[in-house]
């Protein structure tokens, strides 16, 4: 990931902080720190599919975040210091997780939307959409998986031995 040529050339990268499951990101995270780049991570508003991605100041910031009923640690309601990306300078690149791709870049999520929802509010910045890369093991890539109208397909899946 971090010799990735769109990794090199991001200034403003989004990505999630792993649950278990998933790949896990703790060290991209730090060398997003150590590079010098800036740093967003989500934060889900439950009941909807609204998300917004918060700036961490530090990978050590990621200690003060709340853990959420998902089990997930994100800024809590209430944190209104952080920028968010899009009511700033837009990002360069979007880390997604998933259950399940495939080779023609759709993903299956959790099944909320949040991320697409987000992607289409992207598209309405200035900057344009970010370049979309997902972080998969080889087991989570399939032949084909479900997709609705409202899915935006990755632009670019990571799996060990691709």
């Amino acid at each position: 990931v971090i010799n990735h040529p769109k990794y090199q050339e991001s200034k403003r990268i989004a990505i999630f902080l792993s649950m278990p499951d998933e790949v896990q990101t703790e060290e991209i995270i730090k060398d997003i720190f150590k590079q010098g780049k800036e740093c967003f991570i989500p934060r889900y508003k439950p009941q909807s599919n609204h998300m917004d991605m918060l700036k961490l100041s530090s990978a050590e910031d990621i200690s003060s975040l709340a853990l959420t009923s998902w089990n997930i640690l994100q800024p809590s309601d209430d944190d209104t210091a952080r920028e968010e990306a899009l009511a700033g300078g837009g990002l360069d690149l979007i880390f997604m997780p998933g259950l399940g791709f495939d080779k023609k870049g759709n993903r299956l999520g959790r099944g909320k939307g949040y991320y697409d929802t987000y992607l289409e509010r992207c598209m309405k910045h200035p900057r344009g959409k970010p370049y979309t890369i997902a972080l998969a093991f080889r087991e989570q890539i399939c032949e084909s998986v479900p997709v609705t109208e409202n899915d935006v397909p990755i632009d670019e899946i990571l799996y060990e031995d691709c």
